[in-house]
C-alpha cells in the first residue's frame, strides 16, 4: 500500500480484519496517525493524539467501529506529545507503554509546550512555527496503568497483539503493535513516511534494526506514526534514509567536521540531487538532530545544544538550505 491521494485524507480509514487507521495529513510536525483494532465487546487505540481537540475528533470518528466494542485498552507507542496527550480523554482504559516510555512522558509536559508556544519574542516566534496550530491547555497529562520491557503479548475482545519494544530509537521506548492475523503492524514514529525520521534518542543503529525486524514480519499493511499507510518499500526507505545519515556522518565526524556544519553538508548533498530518493523528504532539517544524535553514538563526550537550540538549527537549515 502506497502513498496517493485517494487514501491519504484526514480520518478513519478501514483497513482490512476490522483494523482501521487514523491519518493526518500532511504527517508534519504534530500530524501524527493512529490506529485502532476491534474486537469482540471490546477494542484496541493505538496512540492518542496531540491535543484535546483532535483527539475528541477522531475518537468521534470512531464511534460507529466501536459500537459494541468500546476502547478498553490504548497503547502509546512513545512518549511525544502527539501520540500520548490525548490519553485524558481515554482514561477509563487501560493504557499500556513501555518502561521506557512512562518514565520519558513527563519530561516533557503539556504545560511546557503551551509554555513555549506563548512565549514573548524568538522563542515564542520559533515554536509556533512548529506547533502554533495546537493547543495544549487544559490537557492533563494522564501516564500509563501498564508498563513492560522487551515485549508484551496481549488480547483485546479475542484480538491478539504483539508490543514489541524497539526504542531507543526515535525515542528511549518505542513500541510497535503488530497484529499477525490481520497482517497488520503500527509502527508508530518508527516510521514517517514522506518526511524525513526525527532521532531524538538513537543510537541511529537500533533503529536501523528496527525496520529490519519490521520487514521480516508476515505484513501487508504498515500504518506509520506520520504520513499515508505503506508497505515494506515504505520501511526500506526509511531504512536507507537512516543507513546513509550514520555512513555520511561518521565520514565527517571521522574528519573532524562540527556535527551542526556536517548537518548542513549532508542537507545540501541530499537536496542538490534530483535523483536522490532524499531529494524530497519533508522536514529535512531533523538532519541537524539526526546528524547530533550520530556525534553522541561515536563519542559519548559530545555535548548536544539544548532543545530550543535544535529547533533553531532544524529552523535555519529549512530556512537557508543552500549555506
Amino acid at each position: 500500500m502506497s502513498a496517493n491521494s485517494s487514501t491519504y485524507r484526514l480520518g478513519l480509514h478501514e483497513i482490512g480484519n476490522n483494523c482501521f487507521a487514523y491519518l493526518q495529513p500532511d504527517g508534519g510536525w504534530g500530524y501524527s496517525n493512529a490506529g485502532l483494532v476491534v474486537g469482540e465487546g471490546s477494542s484496541l487505540l493505538v496512540d492518542t493524539l496531540f491535543d484535546l481537540k483532535l483527539t475528541a475528533a477522531m475518537l468521534a470518528s470512531m464511534a460507529h467501529a466501536v459500537r459494541g466494542a468500546p476502547i478498553a485498552t490504548v497503547v502509546n507507542t512513545h512518549a511525544n506529545g502527539d501520540h500520548c496527550y490525548g490519553n485524558q480523554l481515554v482514561r477509563d482504559a487501560e493504557i499500556i507503554a513501555s518502561n521506557a516510555t512512562a518514565r520519558e512522558m513527563v519530561e516533557v509536559p503539556p504545560a511546557m509546550l503551551a509554555g513555549l508556544n506563548k512565549a514573548p519574542g524568538e522563542i515564542g516566534e520559533l515554536f509556533r512555527g512548529f506547533f502554533g496550530d495546537f493547543s495544549f491547555d487544559d490537557i492533563e497529562l494522564v501516564p500509563p496503568t501498564r508498563t513492560f520491557d522487551g515485549r508484551l503479548d496481549i488480547e483485546v475482545g479475542g484480538r491478539s497483539i504483539e508490543l514489541i519494544e524497539v526504542g531507543p530509537a526515535h525515542t528511549a521506548g518505542d513500541t510497535i503493535a503488530y497484529i499477525p492475523e490481520a497482517n497488520t503492524v503500527f509502527t508508530g514514529d518508527i516510521l514517517f513516511i514522506g518526511g524525513a525520521p526525527i532521532v531524538w534518542a538513537g543510537p541511529l543503529e537500533n533503529w536501523i534494526a528496527a525496520c529490519d525486524l519490521i520487514s521480516e514480519l508476515n505484513v501487508e499493511t504498515v500504518v506509520p506514526g506520520h504520513g499515508p499507510l505503506t508497505n515494506k518499500t515504505g520501511v526500506s526507505h526509511v531504512r536507507d534514509y537512516l543507513s546513509y545519515v550514520l555512513e555520511q556522518a561518521r565520514t565527517r565526524f571521522e574528519s573532524g567536521v562540527d556535527a551542526f556544519d556536517a548537518a548542513r553538508d549532508i542537507a545540501r548533498e541530499m537536496l542538490g540531487n534530483p535523483a536522490s530518493q532524499f531529494a524530497n523528504l519533508n522536514d529535512y532539517g531533523r538532519i541537524c538532530v539526526n546528524v547530533d544524535t550520530a556525534y553522541r553514538s561515536f563519542d559519548p563526550a559530545h555535548k548536544s545544544p539544548d532543545v530550543v537550540e535544535q529547533f533553531r538549527r532544524i529552523a535555519s537549515i529549512e530556512a537557508h538550505p543552500d549555506r
